[in-house]
């Protein structure tokens, strides 16, 4: 039970980070697996190649709790692979749904993180208030464009990994705003083209920056995690403060009326690919008129038609589902 447990939770993560704006870290945190996730990670060190060559696999792989991550990670992938077009359809066709249950979700979780601080000093606060400024002002910033190198590659691996663990913080946003996001599709794009073609120069290309970018990917995980595990160790209501704050801030991008400013190609160098927001600004639901392009050239659904009533039931749904987890979730000491 417990093993299906965390594959559940490595889904429900994995189709999380698919949004631009939510974070599989706060998945991570409300359903009781942050800091063993933290900590786990942080085991895949020197320490742990030496106990491999000394004691064999079978210490190696309890020393980095390998059936925890094998399991929490199978799901991720399952998630993306399998529920990335589901989440890609619900951001096209019923956005202002899909980010009111998140809008619940992230509410939710912040009063359960708030919840476990133990002693409220003036460095929590602050932390609160570092962590909602940070986290805000990732959420309004412009998209940009930048190379695709290999070096580029690989930070963007390291920083986007980065923010995938940090409640509150998307790294599927953090790579849209470094202009990677286009990019990476198109590799990955490329990639399975050359297999099916079997054309050898585009699937070395290809594979050689796809595998820089997910050792950037290590890289950024290995080490945040030593950071992250310090900070859980020695200043931890300061650190969950931190966390509620970039919860908080990102609320901003998670807010479900919106009005669309400009728009782009969901994957470049597809034909026929869909037409998605690029850069939008939050409005009051009374204001609403920011269908996104598919909607308005489908005309799915009436102009100015906020869904308030169904939004916010759908966000309390939202809510009621994080509280329900967190009972089922362990105890963090």
């Amino acid at each position: 039970m417990k093993s299906l447990l965390t594959i559940l939770k490595g889904i429900a993560m994995g189709a999380a980070d698919i949004v631009p704006g939510v974070s599989g870290g706060t998945i991570a945190f409300i359903t009781g697996i942050y800091e063993e996730l933290i900590e786990s990670i942080k085991s895949l060190n020197l320490h742990a190649l030496t106990i491999l060559f000394k004691e064999g696999p079978t210490a190696f792989w309890k020393s980095i709790n390998g059936a925890f991550l094998l399991r929490l990670f199978t799901g991720i992938l399952f998630s993306i692979l399998i529920l990335s077009k589901f989440i890609s359809y619900l951001l096209n066709y019923h956005p202002v749904k899909l980010w009111s249950f998140f809008f619940g979700l992230i509410i939710a979780s912040v009063f359960l993180i708030i919840r476990e601080i133990g002693s409220w000093k003036k460095r929590v606060y602050f932390g609160i208030l570092i962590g909602t400024i940070v986290s805000y002002f990732v959420t309004i910033a412009t998209p940009t464009q930048s190379p695709d190198g290999l070096i580029y590659l690989f930070f963007y691996g390291f920083f986007a990994i980065i923010a995938m663990i940090l409640p509150g913080i998307s790294g599927a946003f953090i790579l849209l705003l470094l202009g990677a996001y286009s990019t990476l599709i198109g590799i990955v794009n490329n990639f399975r083209i050359a297999l099916t073609t079997m054309d050898m120069e585009i699937l070395a290309d290809s594979g050689l920056r796809i595998f820089i970018f997910l050792f950037g990917c290590l890289s950024g995980l290995i080490a945040f995690s030593r950071v992250l595990s310090w900070m859980f160790k020695n200043y931890k209501n300061t650190t969950l403060a931190m966390l509620t704050g970039f919860m908080i801030g990102s609320l901003n991008k998670i807010w479900p009326w919106k009005e669309t400013i400009s728009s782009r190609i969901a994957h470049e160098g597809k034909i026929n690919e869909a037409i998605v927001p690029f850069i939008q600004d939050n409005v009051w639901p009374w204001n609403f008129e920011g269908l996104n392009q598919v909607e308005k050239s489908l005309s799915i659904l009436p102009e100015k038609d906020p869904q308030m009533m169904i939004s916010i039931l759908i966000m309390v749904f939202g809510a009621g589902l994080i509280f329900l987890l967190s009972r089922f979730a362990p105890k963090n000491d």
